[in-house]
């Protein structure tokens, strides 16, 4: 029931995504998008009352007792980014806006952002860990809760093995190509303030004050 009940809710968390951009770009009824995106947490809430409540009713805590336990704070930890990150697709394509801005790829800027992937990777943990730990207590000592001590060792393995990947970006940082233009800069005597000696200046005074 309760792996059902996840993948309901991942469903769930794509058609609401889906029908909020809809209601927003396409039908212009913003108001409408808000409440669906809003309506996202309370899947979370939901599997949340389901598996403490399979658990309350005796069964024995199990993998997917521990993934409920991942799903939920991986949704805490990156959903909203998630939604961010479509919403600025869906107003490009949609409605005309200006393209998503890219992640920076060099230099510190990339270890920065790595940085903070790191630290949403972080969160999710720790909500994780917390779940997994209540439900640890709840079952208490008359039942077997090793499946749920092995996912908080999965989740402290995958926390650290993203921390030491985003700290190569800052110890080796990624270096842009070489002799590349820097962002924001044009070539001397190239920029549109500079027109002396170009074919817009030819018929006027050379003039380069």
């Amino acid at each position: 029931m309760v792996v059902a009940l996840i993948i309901a809710c991942e469903v769930g968390f794509w058609v609401l995504l889906a029908l909020g951009l809809g209601a927003r770009y396409l039908l212009k009824w913003r108001r409408t998008s808000v409440v669906l995106l809003l309506c996202e947490p309370v899947l979370e809430l939901v599997l949340f009352a389901v598996t403490a409540y399979d658990l309350k009713n005796g069964a024995e805590p199990g993998w997917e007792h521990g993934l409920a336990a991942l799903y939920i704070g991986y949704t805490v930890a990156y959903g909203h980014y998630t939604i961010r990150w479509l919403d600025g697709h869906a107003a490009h394509r949609l409605a005309g806006g200006p393209p998503p801005a890219k992640p920076p790829r060099h230099g510190l800027p990339r270890a920065a952002h790595e940085g903070r992937m790191w630290l949403r990777t972080l969160v999710g943990g720790a909500v994780a860990s917390t779940l997994l730990l209540v439900a640890i207590w709840y079952v208490g000592d008359d039942g077997d809760t090793s499946a749920l001590e092995a996912t908080q060792g999965a989740v402290l393995k995958v926390v650290g093995i993203h921390g030491l990947i985003a700290l190569t970006y800052l110890v080796w940082p990624k270096r842009g190509p070489a002799g590349g233009v820097p962002v924001g800069s044009a070539p001397k005597g190239r920029g549109p303030e500079s027109t002396c000696g170009s074919a817009a200046g030819r018929d006027q005074p050379r003039r380069c004050d």
